[in-house]
């Protein structure tokens, strides 16, 4: 079974992912339910603190709960019983019979955690490769020319080129967005259809009447560009080199010309990258962790096409469900 914590973590992919010897999330509950000293059980556990988790256990102790003898009484005792912050809706705790997913925050930035055992897993690649993924870089090989990758998860499309058969998908995932009210209050990747990873770059420094209305990250993405450049992996190595949580040119929403505010974007650099971020740049997957500093530690941005897509189409498509909602069973 898996535990994977997405949070402020120390890990270019912002996310910590444990193996578990439990069978189910039911067996892991009832393992440490009478546990004398929660936190430091779950600490041991789950490699490190899980923000609101040790409430359900401190309750068991107060209150003297008996330990759940089905899936069904887990959910109502973890209704009850477990801690978590802005759930106004009453749905931030969900549980099914192979995986439990949960969301708060830390008075900080959102979070959530997950529970999910080999069956699920095996089960929903296509949902779950990403979120229990742990290895950086994500693999680099692609598919032949022309490769077909398919999908049903909701992003919002930019179109640089006429129609065509390749595509790129741009995720990033930061602490803080215009497009979103709170970092897990996603609204999902970017696609270009008709453009293929090496010719992004040459698509975004194009001036069109359109792009005041690009999405955020597309704005973003266009001022890393330098004009007349054709490697969007020199605007991904700039990125890494911006400080911040929420990095932007303050002339970025005006939408001046590509030339002045890719001039002001310079302007922001570090004058040396940490030694912490992460690149890795491939013809047809560009990924970048960029390091923020020990509180936020690390934001993501990676940029694929379509034949990087049919290579890798679990992780591919649970990547852009991970950037469309919190829980991976949502989309």
């Amino acid at each position: 079974m898996y535990f994977v914590c997405r949070w402020r973590e120390g890990s270019p992919f912002g996310k910590r992912v444990v193996t578990l010897p439990d069978v189910s999330v039911l067996d892991w509950f009832r393992r440490g339910w009478a546990h004398d000293d929660p936190e430091a059980w779950i600490d041991s556990e789950l490699c490190g603190n899980v923000y609101g988790l040790e409430s359900i256990f401190e309750e068991v102790r107060e209150r003297n709960l008996p330990p759940p003898g089905s899936v069904n009484e887990l959910r109502q005792l973890l209704t009850e019983h477990l801690w978590v912050e802005g759930d106004d809706e009453g749905d931030f705790i969900r549980l099914g019979e192979h995986a439990l997913r949960v969301r708060t925050d830390d008075d900080e930035v959102d979070l959530a955690y997950y529970f999910v055992d080999d069956e699920a897993a095996a089960a929903s690649p296509d949902r779950l490769t990403f979120l229990l993924h742990d290895t950086w870089p994500l693999p680099a090989d692609a598919g032949e020319p022309e490769s077909v990758f398919s999908h049903s998860v909701p992003v919002r499309t930019v179109r640089l080129a006429p129609p065509g058969p390749d595509c790129v998908f741009s995720v990033r995932l930061c602490w803080q967005s215009p497009d979103t009210y709170r970092n897990l209050d996603l609204i999902g990747a970017v696609q270009f259809p008709g453009v293929s990873l090496p010719d992004l770059a040459t698509h975004l420094s194009a001036e069109g009447p359109s792009s005041h209305r690009w999405p955020h990250d597309v704005r973003l993405l266009r001022a890393l560009v330098a004009p007349g450049e054709n490697d969007v992996g020199r605007a991904l190595e700039r990125y890494v080199e911006l400080p911040g949580y929420a990095p932007s040119p303050a002339s970025l929403d005006r939408m001046p010309t590509q030339e002045a505010v890719h001039r002001e974007m310079m302007q922001l650099l570090r004058a040396q990258r940490p030694t912490e971020s992460l690149i890795r740049l491939d013809a047809h997957i560009a990924q970048a962790a960029r390091y923020i500093d020990g509180f936020f530690g690390f934001d993501q941005w990676f940029l694929f096409d379509n034949r990087w897509a049919a290579a890798h189409p679990g992780l591919a498509r649970s990547l852009l469900r991970y950037a469309a909602h919190w829980d991976p069973y949502e989309t």
